[in-house]
């Protein structure tokens, strides 16, 4: 099916308009009676120009909705402090949109937070580099939770730790948190060969 998108117009090799009594082919799409919604797009029903005219013609978006809902709906900011998915994303650190009565006051808040933690990026590589420490030793040490000043000692009490916590003998079998423990003994395998360390 393709679309002619400066006219609506949808090809159809033998779609009928559904109008009743219409034996014009259905180009044009138009809403059915299940909306998009999270199950998927929703439905449409198919018309030819002229009937997709009258469809349009006598189509209420506001059908059913009180004064109070349409002077909502009619809002430039309508929906901004609702739960959406498309207004989600402040991250779970992060002011929430129904804390603020301004969506500009939302989006500086969350640029600030944006640029808050860039800038503790940016400390943490710096301090990174000054200590020597290469990027895979970087996420080998957040995979153990140590911080970029651990020495060796410290090292081997974490993953001492670590490993008492995730050993499946240590849990009566529970064989759940083996990736867990995988990923702890290759982050020591790592560290424990790293030039800081030796």
């Amino acid at each position: 099916m393709r679309h002619d998108r400066f006219h609506g117009r949808f090809e159809s090799e033998g779609r009928d308009c559904e109008a009743p009594g219409c034996e014009e082919e259905g180009e044009f799409r138009a809403p059915g009676s299940r909306g998009p919604s999270f199950d998927g797009p929703g439905d449409w029903r198919w018309f030819c120009l002229e009937h997709v005219r009258a469809f349009n013609a006598g189509y209420d978006f506001f059908e059913g909705m009180s004064a109070d809902e349409i002077l909502d709906a009619q809002s430039p900011v309508s929906g901004w402090r609702s739960n959406a998915r498309v207004y989600s994303g402040l991250g779970d650190d992060g002011p929430r949109w129904a804390d603020f009565d301004d969506p500009l006051d939302a989006i500086s808040a969350r640029a600030k937070n944006i640029r808050g933690d860039r800038e503790k990026q940016w400390k943490q590589d710096a301090e990174a580099r000054q200590r020597g420490l290469s990027a895979q030793d970087r996420r080998a040490l957040e995979e153990l939770g140590l911080g970029y000043d651990a020495d060796r000692p410290a090292l081997r009490r974490r993953y001492s730790e670590l490993v008492r916590r995730y050993h499946p003998d240590r849990n009566g079998g529970d064989r759940t948190h083996e990736t867990r423990l995988q990923r702890v003994v290759d982050a020591y395998q790592h560290l424990r060969k790293a030039r800081r360390f030796v």
